[in-house]
């Protein structure tokens, strides 16, 4: 997993791309970037395929924050990303989330 970050400091934002490696994804049909950054909706951001059997999302977020997030692979299994900032409890005994520092 890996996660890249472009700081657009004049706009206050720095533009994060969250990929998933084909290894981790590459037999579903499905994989949702869910976090902090959108409420832990667990549909409202698809990350797009590629040809390799990657995933990957790109957002823009606001500089000087921390998000916590995980993958949601075909709605049925949860991901942390190895390559995140840090890790934390998550409100779930048994699971942390992973952490993207801004």
């Amino acid at each position: 997993m890996s996660i890249q970050k472009e700081y657009l400091t004049d706009k206050g934002i720095c533009r994060v791309k969250f990929c998933l490696p084909p290894d981790t994804g590459n037999s579903s049909k499905k994989v949702c970037l869910v976090g902090d950054f959108n409420g832990w909706d667990r549909k409202r951001i698809q990350m797009r395929k590629g040809e390799d059997g990657s995933y990957s999302a790109t957002l823009e977020l606001k500089i000087g924050n921390e998000y916590q997030f995980r993958y949601l692979i075909d709605e049925t299994q949860w991901e942390n990303d190895n390559e995140a900032d840090k890790n934390v409890p998550s409100s779930y005994q048994d699971s942390q989330n992973s952490v993207v520092v801004i």
